[in-house]
C-alpha cells in the first residue's frame, strides 16, 4: 500500500449499493458459518482454480457467540486483483455486484450480494504483500474466538456504535468510525499475543499494532 494514503481517499466507485448497508446489530446466528460455506462453494464454482488462492470467512459472523450485523464478510484472495478480467464478469454472473476498487489499498475490490435476510460483502485481495489486510482481518477474528473478554467488549461497543449512528441519522461509515478505537485496542492485543507465540508473519503482526483491521473496508 502506498504510504500515507488512507483507504477512503482512493476509492474508485463502479456503482452504488442497490440495497442500503444495514448497521443493525443482531444476536449471533449459528447458521452463519454454514451460509459462508455455501457461498464459498459458489465462488469456487464460478472462478477457475488458477485464479483463486483462498476464500476466507472474516468479520464478526465468523466468530461464534459474537453479535454482528447480518452481513457475511468474505475475503477472496486471487492471483492478481488488478486483472479484473479474470474474475469480475464471473462474479457478476454469479450475482455479485461490483461496488468499487481501491488500488493503493492492497489492490482491494469490493462486491456485494443481496440475499435477505443475510447480505454479503466480498472483498478481493491478492497474495503476498497484498494479503496483509486480509491477514489482519483473520488475526482479529482468531483473537476474538480466543479471548471472551475482548469478544464481549467488541459486542458492547458495536451495539453502542450502532445506536449512536442511528440516533444521529448516520450510516455505516460513522458506525465504523465510532468503534475504530476499540478495534485498534483489540487488534494490538491480538498482535502482541501472536508475536509472543511466534505465530504469523512479522509484517502482519507489526502492521496490526498500528492499523485497524477494518480500515476502509466496512468489515463487520
Amino acid at each position: 500500500m502506498e504510504k500515507g494514503i488512507k483507504a477512503f481517499q482512493c476509492v474508485e466507485w463502479v456503482s452504488k449499493r442497490k440495497v442500503p448497508h444495514t448497521i443493525d446489530i443482531v444476536d449471533p446466528d449459528p447458521s452463519w458459518p454454514t451460509t459462508f460455506t455455501q457461498l464459498a462453494t459458489g465462488i469456487r464454482a464460478a472462478l477457475p482454480a488458477t485464479v483463486i488462492h483462498a476464500v476466507h470467512h472474516v468479520g464478526s459472523t465468523c466468530v461464534p457467540g459474537l453479535a454482528a450485523k447480518p452481513v457475511i464478510d468474505i475475503d477472496l484472495i486471487v492471483a492478481d486483483p488488478a486483472d479484473e478480467a479474470s474474475y469480475v464478469s464471473a462474479l457478476e454472473a454469479a450475482g455479485y455486484h461490483f461496488l468499487f476498487r481501491e488500488p493503493p489499498w492492497y489492490e482491494h475490490r469490493l462486491f456485494a450480494l443481496y440475499a435477505p435476510p443475510v447480505f454479503v460483502n466480498l472483498h478481493v485481495y491478492g497474495p503476498g504483500e497484498l494479503d496483509l489486510e486480509s491477514a489482519r482481518h483473520r488475526l482479529l477474528c482468531d483473537w476474538l474466538r480466543k479471548c471472551p473478554a475482548d469478544r464481549d467488549l467488541y459486542a458492547r461497543v458495536k451495539r453502542e456504535s450502532s445506536e449512536r449512528a442511528k440516533a444521529n441519522g448516520e450510516g455505516v461509515g460513522e458506525y465504523t468510525e465510532y468503534k475504530g478505537a476499540t478495534i485498534r485496542e483489540i487488534l494490538a492485543r491480538a498482535a502482541a499475543d501472536a508475536a509472543a507465540a511466534g505465530q504469523g508473519r512479522e509484517e502482519t503482526v507489526e502492521a496490526g499494532r498500528a492499523e485497524t483491521a477494518e480500515a476502509g473496508t466496512g468489515i463487520e
